[in-house]
């Protein structure tokens, strides 16, 4: 309704993107909340509370009669991310051997990637029914949800999770029936000498507060960040408004974010496969190199050619697609489902699920920022925006090459040992507490 022509100021408005954006910030609070659900009550259960905040909140948005409630469905959604964010990756972790760790931690990451592409499916095709198609748009997640309810009524517990609260035989008993074999006397001994290092750690919070916590805790959170200040989640919220800015109308442009959603499906798999391959470092570093160009090239391009009540050739505006799609694809094989698997593998068992919810806390918080701040950045920085986000993207770089160690192949509770005191860095940090 009040939309200018203007080609990079389509839409200015703080309660548009408090709309999108107070979901994470909901989030943001509850995945502290979900730390202490996910300690005291299993992954399990919080998996479950999870998806009864899905269901709740996609009934209340769907059927909002104004802004306040809708909103408020968006915040309770906010809460099933901030419980499912902390329970999922964990589980995932915790039920996977190790030599498989990557894998299967990523299907969390390949299976976000589908729903965006659903998603972005239903949008293009309810953008034409008026004047309820939001209302079914909205309402349609409560499909998910109730898959996500059913499922975790089905799911075992992890074995970590089980031993932690003190359930030693259920906890053998699970690890027997997820591996699928009798003898697992070697891991579930590795799962009790964590759990009574655990044990002995009567306050988390300060125990992570510690120099030799520090590793995994500064990794977890700058991973986080680095997530987010790609600007990933500014090109996949606002593609449609990003598309009419190059000169899409607006079916081509729900068009062209679904094109950019089968690429991040496709290349999240990429991942899946390379991961335990080639290990973590080599994924991040190249994607670095090419998201940087797909940022620096979206910027020239614009810069040089779009300016407020002009447009692109369509040639220009097909090139703008297809670097975003180049940017999507090195995403989804690297910051996007790392950016999860790394943080959830790294924690001792006594800091996992707190400093967990640090990391899951600080996505958030990013992600708030960006989804409140980008449609007037767009606005008031106009091209240069895609130089900023290029700038964090070189910073990442430098970040994954001078501190960031390879973890592949490493046990969780091995972590430690293996890996951050061998680190000439991270070996520095941790020293004093070691004496």
């Amino acid at each position: 309704m009040h939309a200018k022509e203007d080609n990079y100021c389509k839409y200015d408005d703080q309660f548009l993107q408090l709309f999108t954006s107070s979901l994470y910030l909901a989030a943001l609070v509850a995945s502290f909340i979900a730390s202490k659900v996910c300690t005291k009550f299993g992954r399990k259960r919080t998996i479950l509370a999870a998806s009864v905040f899905f269901l709740v909140g996609a009934g209340l948005s769907s059927g909002a009669q104004n802004l306040l409630m809708l909103i408020i469905g968006r915040v309770l959604l906010g809460f099933g991310v901030g419980f499912g964010n902390e329970a999922v990756p964990l589980f995932l972790s915790e039920i996977a051997p190790v030599h498989r760790r990557g894998a299967v931690n990523i299907l969390f990451q390949l299976f976000v990637t589908i729903g965006i592409l659903i998603a972005n499916l239903v949008n293009y095709r309810t953008s034409t029914i008026h004047p309820y198609g939001w209302r079914l748009s909205l309402g349609i997640a409560g499909i998910p949800a109730l898959i996500l309810f059913i499922g975790s009524l089905i799911i075992p517990e992890t074995p970590a999770s089980l031993v932690e609260r003190g359930k030693e035989s259920s906890g053998h008993a699970a690890l027997q029936k997820i591996r699928g074999v009798k003898e697992v006397d070697l891991e579930f001994q590795q799962i009790l000498k964590a759990s009574e290092m655990a044990r002995e750690v009567k306050h988390p919070l300060k125990e992570l507060m510690k120099r030799s916590s520090m590793p995994p805790l500064i990794i977890g959170v700058l991973l986080q960040v680095f997530q987010q200040f790609t600007g990933i989640n500014a090109i996949m919220f606002y593609a449609p408004v990003l598309f009419q800015t190059v000169g899409f109308k607006n079916d081509a442009s729900l068009l062209s974010s679904v094109i950019t959603g089968l690429v991040n499906v496709f290349c999240t798999l990429v991942s899946i496969v390379s991961v335990d391959r080639f290990g973590r470092r080599i994924l991040l570093l190249q994607a670095c190199g090419q998201m940087f160009i797909s940022q620096a090239a979206i910027g020239i391009i614009l810069k040089l050619d779009l300016h407020s009540t002009d447009t692109l050739t369509k040639s220009q505006a097909i090139w703008v697609v297809v670097l975003v799609c180049f940017f999507v694809s090195a995403f989804a094989w690297s910051w996007g489902p790392l950016g999860w698997l790394i943080p959830s593998e790294t924690f001792p068992l006594e800091t996992r699920t707190t400093g967990f919810a640090f990391a899951v806390s600080t996505n958030m918080l990013c992600t708030f920022i960006i989804a409140q701040a980008f449609l007037s950045m767009l606005c008031h920085m106009r091209a240069i925006i895609f130089f900023f986000f290029a700038a964090w993207i070189f910073v990442m770089g430098l970040f994954v090459f001078y501190l960031l160690p390879e973890t592949r192949n490493v046990s969780i509770d091995a972590m430690h040992d293996d890996v951050w005191k061998r680190h000439p860095f991270w070996n520095w940090v941790i020293g004093s507490d070691e004496i």
